[in-house]
């Protein structure tokens, strides 16, 4: 039992460690995603309004 006891505090924090370090990823993985996403509607808006202006003759 001592043994169970001496350990126990080690194991628990390393799966907190585990749970954050994994929340940090997820959360990384979504921002990353999203900015993609902004990226692509603001080059697509950008093609849009370069379409839609006139052009000028030279």
């Amino acid at each position: 039992m001592p043994y169970i006891e001496a350990i126990l505090p080690t194991i628990v924090v390393a799966l907190v460690f585990w749970f954050v370090i994994r929340a940090v990823s997820n959360v990384d993985r979504s921002e990353r995603a999203a900015e993609a996403k902004v990226d692509a509607q603001i080059k697509l808006a950008a093609q849009h309004e370069d379409n839609k202006s006139p052009k000028a003759d030279n």
